[in-house]
């Protein structure tokens, strides 16, 4: 008896805690700290895959320090190739997000089934675009001999296999947009696993380098998302999923392209950013890429308290707005950047204590070690500006306001960022320095982040957002 017992309680535990979200009851800061922590914990997981790359290649591979490069010029197109699936993800979040709130259950189903199918199309199409010229790409970015065929391996690869991380990204965006974080984080995790030993064994047994990375996070991306499929399709008591839903609606596409493409876009303008800046780093040498990527690798895991507070304040946005709560929506947004910040400052001091430990995980190269280090200290403040940026623009979003994120991260990234890495570097030449000081991607990025923060947070303040509900 009592171990039946045991096992009811468990259950429930368990239905619980996979259980959606209702933001628009309750405490506001107790919700997004609720719905944050595993998005948090899911959020560092997936980072997992490139850090847990970085380290196998640059410890197991052929010139590791080499591979740890290639890997990492590489990752710039990658993110290219998958913001038309962010900004899909993105406007799937806060339609579902709306609706749910709404309780409209006619709207959430066609939402969610369109995505899926507005996903396969993109995926086809992105492959036949994309894959016959990324040779060129690396080509015309300067990319160093020493790893051009080792970065093209590894997009072709990840290319081919570009279904698995699209539909990771859209599906546990609708989750999200439900309210529930814990599903894909518990498939996240084991995905996970399965791409550490995946990568164990393609690299450090079987050789393969860094091909073997790249297969290894297509394979365990692959399994994450079946995963989520199979979750929405059990969510009956929110929506209905099934055939007819799948069929593309006009207004439904139409609706998740409108909210997703500025979100898509802002990223494609970041990645640009990247890319460009990517062919000024090439010019560094090999060295200085490496180091690069492991400032990356930690920066990645810096950055995730950022982008996971900015997307459950969207989700809690989406959730009142459609609701009709907009005093709920500015009391959530106040407590919500509050924890962020706290949580940025935190980071950053713990990175500027320890940071030089962090850099000596990914290699045994001491200088490579020490250049990593002193270009993360150039960040480490900036972390604090990010976190206002995302945690405002998470509430913008989520009122359907995605236009106002993208115009700033253009202001921010074209017009501050590039020019100012570029300006840097051209005002530093010397007959040493023939390129100009390696601070200068650092520099303009730490700039761009403030200067980010402060726009968004008057644009915040100003309130057009408030006007931007689909259902309005």
């Amino acid at each position: 008896m009592a171990e039946n017992y045991m096992a009811e309680e468990v259950k429930k535990l368990s239905r619980k805690a996979n259980a959606p979200i209702d933001m628009t009851v309750g405490s506001p800061w107790k919700n997004i700290l609720r719905f944050t922590l595993p998005m948090l914990i899911g959020n560092i997981a997936q980072q997992f895959y490139s850090t847990v790359d970085t380290i196998v290649v640059g410890r197991y591979a052929a010139n590791g320090d080499n591979a740890i490069a290639a890997v990492g010029s590489a990752l710039p197109i990658l993110n290219m190739l998958l913001v038309l699936f962010i900004g899909i993800s993105a406007g799937a979040s806060v339609m579902v997000a709306q609706y749910f709130g709404a309780k409209n259950r006619k709207a959430l189903s066609y939402t969610v089934g369109n995505c899926i199918t507005v996903t396969a199309i993109a995926c086809v199409l992105l492959i036949a675009v994309a894959a016959p010229f990324i040779k060129q790409v690396l080509t015309l970015l300067n990319t160093p001999s020493t790893i051009l065929e080792d970065c093209y391996s590894y997009l072709m690869i990840s290319l081919i296999g570009i279904a698995g991380m699209a539909y990771y990204n859209i599906l546990s965006g609708i989750m999200r947009g439900l309210g529930d974080s814990v599903s894909a984080l518990i498939y996240l995790l084991v995905a996970t696993v399965i791409n550490i030993v995946l990568d164990i064994i393609f690299v450090a047994i079987l050789g393969m380098g860094v091909a073997g990375v790249a297969l290894a996070t297509v394979i365990a991306q692959f399994i994450s998302s079946v995963l989520c499929l199979i979750k929405l399709a059990r969510m009956r008591e929110s929506f209905d999923f099934g055939l007819k839903y799948l069929k593309p609606v006009g207004s439904y596409v139409k609706t998740i392209i409108s909210l997703g493409l500025p979100s898509g876009l802002t990223q494609a303008i970041f990645s640009s950013a990247m890319i460009i800046v990517q062919s000024l780093t090439n010019q560094f040498g090999e060295m200085f890429i490496a180091a690069n990527v492991v400032v990356m690798r930690v920066d990645g895991f810096a950055m995730m308290p950022n982008f996971s507070f900015g997307t459950a304040l969207t989700t809690y946005a989406g959730q009142n707005v459609g609701a009709g709560l907009y005093d709920r929506v500015t009391k959530g947004a106040k407590q919500g950047t509050f924890m962020a910040v706290g949580c940025s400052t935190l980071i950053t001091l713990i990175i500027l204590i320890f940071g030089k430990g962090l850099m000596g995980v990914f290699t045994e190269t001491d200088s490579l070690v020490q250049l990593s280090y002193s270009l993360m200290q150039i960040l480490a403040v900036g972390y604090i500006a990010v976190a206002v940026t995302q945690s405002l623009s998470g509430i913008m979003r989520g009122a359907g306001d995605t236009m106002t994120p993208m115009w700033i991260s253009l202001m921010t990234t074209v017009l501050a960022r590039v020019p100012l890495a570029y300006g840097i570097s051209f005002l530093t030449r010397t007959e040493e320095l023939p390129f100009g000081r390696k601070e200068c991607i650092q520099i303009s990025l730490l700039i761009s982040w403030v200067l980010g923060a402060v726009l968004t947070a008057i644009f915040y303040k100003v309130g057009k957002w408030k006007k931007k509900a689909i259902n309005q």
